[in-house]
């Protein structure tokens, strides 16, 4: 039963999300929001929303990069390189990003008579992104049910898991990761050395994924 939105963002957690609940999803959402890597990633997410014959919109959120603070909005140079902790990444938070997204996406949802948004958050996430923790997405679910006249709520199956378990579920899949974006740097090819990038070798690593990225470092 197509029941659900999937907040897609073309990166390897979300992508693994729509093939994996692909038999549920109506309409995939991505939203543009000025990051460096965002037209890199949401080209992904079309190319695989047009495999699966899933809805695609893009919904832009200028106002974003216009008012708001963090190295994921500032240029590839801001981005720090080096592991993916909350030490390193703090500068890459974009205030209540998912917050805004996940109210946006309620109204969509609402809208299309649709009882679930799906959100690809996960565990590695939960100490350097405060709207990706568990205690966040419990009281979004219920804001978000009680203020829509269906009732919607989020799905979120990810929240538990890592992201080499996330990448676990796209091998068996049969996902071609080369077909994803993570690095923040947005350049032609991925950088290699940013935290998203190392988050994500070693996460293919661990799921013993052999890795096609091409990677510049």
């Amino acid at each position: 039963m197509k029941d659900s939105l999937i907040v897609l963002s073309g990166g390897l957690d979300s992508t693994t999300m729509l093939y994996e609940y692909r038999d549920r999803i109506a309409l995939a959402i991505s939203f543009h929001y000025g990051s460096n890597h965002n037209d890199r990633e949401i080209a992904f997410a079309k190319l695989h929303c047009e495999r699966l014959h899933i809805p695609h919109m893009v919904i832009s959120l200028p106002f974003i990069k216009e008012f708001f603070h963090s190295s994921l909005l500032e240029g590839a140079d801001a981005i720090p390189e080096g592991n993916y902790d909350e030490a390193n990444m703090k500068s890459t938070v974009v205030p209540f990003r998912n917050g805004i997204m996940l109210s946006i996406a309620a109204g969509m949802a609402e809208n299309n008579k649709l009882q679930y948004i799906m959100l690809a958050n996960h565990a590695g996430d939960h100490t350097i992104y405060p709207d990706c923790r568990p205690e966040f997405v419990r009281a979004m679910n219920d804001a978000v049910k009680a203020g829509t006249w269906n009732g919607v709520q989020l799905l979120t199956p990810y929240t538990h898991l890592t992201k080499a378990s996330i990448a676990s579920h796209g091998k068996a899949l049969g996902i071609d990761y080369s077909e994803t974006w993570s690095c923040y740097k947005g350049g032609e090819h991925h950088c290699g050395v940013c935290g998203t990038c190392r988050e994500r070798i070693e996460a293919l690593k661990i799921a013993g994924i052999a890795d096609k990225t091409i990677y510049e470092n």
